[in-house]
């Protein structure tokens, strides 16, 4: 071969050569916009899901939430005793009852979220009717310490004449606790399942009803404050009539309402392993912030205090609804997506409702700061007091913030109930609380001392959950998950 025959095939090769590379790296190109795509189509089917599901377990929330403030609000205007002795009824239930309920409720986050997405859909009604048996019971017991309100708050020191006004109101208020607890059970078998507007709409037509229910049963019965116990029991129990007919005769839950069985007798133990960390989760949480409010009363000029820390309190627990309202949309997401067997949608949902939460908490933070000078005439029209609540916004801006993170990490749907007890646990009574103390009586801070031992809790509480969530093994969930739900159906057959 002469020497011009070897460069053409020399250059036959090169060119050979130069068009399979140009074909692989059209390949990897291609395959790589390709991957680009499905990650945003992925990315924009999460944001429509969270977002359908989190503006209306936003609104159930505000929407439960408020019917107890709107019973205050009626009392309110029967006099000063009244209201006090409403008040502290309304927050001794919230500390002795609601908060505990709930708790216990959110393990069915978890088991029916996990058994919807493995499409075990009778299991939903076996866990919510197992539920419903367990706090019932716990109801009971329940029932006798709100029976017994007046010698407990005399005990604990409370004014005589308050405590007693407390204790009728909390007696009368026996009968709501067991419909709420009903409740919360119902809210979270159709909010695991995606079903969130009938949700809206019984919430929506009782509160407007409870208006109505208040204003007859305060005004017009002659009753006075006590109609407004009852009136919140009756309320809760139309609401809870709602959903029942929904489940009962929508289409929609006919595959997982198959009604009553006896299956939802056993593995109560399996139930209590998930609800008992639950209840201690959010209990923890909530005591510590009502305890602020109880140290704020052995500060100088307790008055004053107590009412600044009281207005921060009901201002935190109502724009808390929001991150709660997120936090229920990625339980749902979380537990339906690791039922499945989707591990990375699961851990795209929690990077998600972060961003989420961080853009929330940083606006509703920048609201408080903005309003600082006015908010504290909502509540009340003495100087002092506007002032000193103008002083307090902006630490509350910052606890808000944090708070709006630790809810959201949480992730009831991955079942990290026991971590998350322990991590309230140690956050706010190992650290947040003596930190309070040490600020508020020891560097004589004031109230303002209390509110940032709040912080510390919550910066050490957004801390452990983060690091939790970036050091998650997301597959090794999911092959948890999936060991549990068949465990769980295994024991029902062997039963049956």
């Amino acid at each position: 071969m002469d020497r011009e025959d070897q460069k053409a095939s020399l250059l036959s090769q090169l060119i050979h050569i130069t068009v399979e590379d140009r074909l692989k790296v059209d390949n990897i190109q291609r395959n790589k916009d390709k991957q680009q795509a499905i990650e945003r189509a992925e990315l924009y089917e999460e944001v429509r899901k969270q977002l359908w599901l989190a503006g209306p377990l936003i609104s159930v929330s505000m929407l439960n939430y408020s019917q107890q403030i709107i019973s205050v609000m009626f009392v309110g205007h029967l006099g000063q005793l009244p209201l006090s002795g409403a008040s502290m009824a309304t927050s001794f239930a919230s500390v002795t009852g609601f908060s505990l309920l709930v708790g216990m409720a959110s393990a069915l986050d978890t088991l029916c979220g996990q058994s919807y997405g493995a499409k075990q859909h009778h299991m939903l009604g076996i866990h919510m009717q197992r539920a419903m048996l367990v706090l019932m019971i716990v109801s009971i017991n329940l029932a006798f310490i709100w029976a017994n309100t007046r010698s407990i708050l005399v005990a604990l020191g409370q004014d005589p004449e308050i405590s007693a006004e407390a204790g009728q109101y909390a007696q009368l208020m026996i009968p709501s606790l067991f419909a709420y607890g009903i409740l919360q059970c119902l809210n979270r078998f159709l909010q695991t399942q995606n079903i969130v507007f009938p949700m809206v709409f019984s919430s929506g037509v009782t509160t407007l009803l409870h208006i109505l229910i208040c204003w007859t049963m305060v005004f017009k019965s002659g009753l006075g404050n006590k109609g407004a116990a009852i009136a919140n029991a009756i309320s809760y129990w139309i609401n809870v009539l709602i959903l029942i007919l929904y489940v009962k005769f929508s289409p929609s839950c006919s595959k997982t309402w198959t009604g009553f069985s006896k299956e939802a007798l056993h593995g109560i133990p399996s139930f209590l392993k998930l609800a008992i960390p639950s209840a201690l989760m959010v209990c923890l949480e909530m005591w510590s912030f009502e305890m602020m409010v109880l140290l704020s009363g052995l500060l100088p000029n307790p008055k004053l205090e107590t009412s600044v820390l009281s207005i921060c309190l009901n201002t935190s627990t109502s724009v808390w609804m929001i991150p709660f309202g997120l936090s229920g949309a990625v339980s749902t997401r979380v537990s339906n997506e690791l039922g499945a067997g989707h591990p990375r949608a699961a851990r795209l949902a929690v990077y998600f409702v972060f961003i989420m939460a961080i853009i929330e908490g940083t606006f509703v933070g920048a609201v408080m700061i903005i309003i600082r000078n006015i908010w504290g005439y909502a509540y009340s029209n003495e100087a002092e007091v506007v002032q000193y609540v103008a002083i307090m916004l902006p630490i509350l801006a910052t606890s808000i913030f944090l708070d709006a993170l630790q809810c959201v990490l949480s992730a009831r749907g991955c079942g990290w109930q026991k971590k998350g007890a322990f991590i309230n646990l140690g956050s706010y009574y190992l650290v947040g609380i003596p930190s309070a103390i040490l600020f508020a009586f020891v560097l004589h801070i004031g109230g303002k001392g209390l509110w940032l031992g709040i912080i510390c809790a919550l910066v050490v509480q957004v801390s452990c959950l983060l690091i939790i969530t970036i050091r998650t093994d997301w597959e090794q969930e999911a092959k948890k998950v999936k060991d549990r739900v068949y465990d769980s159906m295994r024991a029902e057959v062997i039963v049956s």
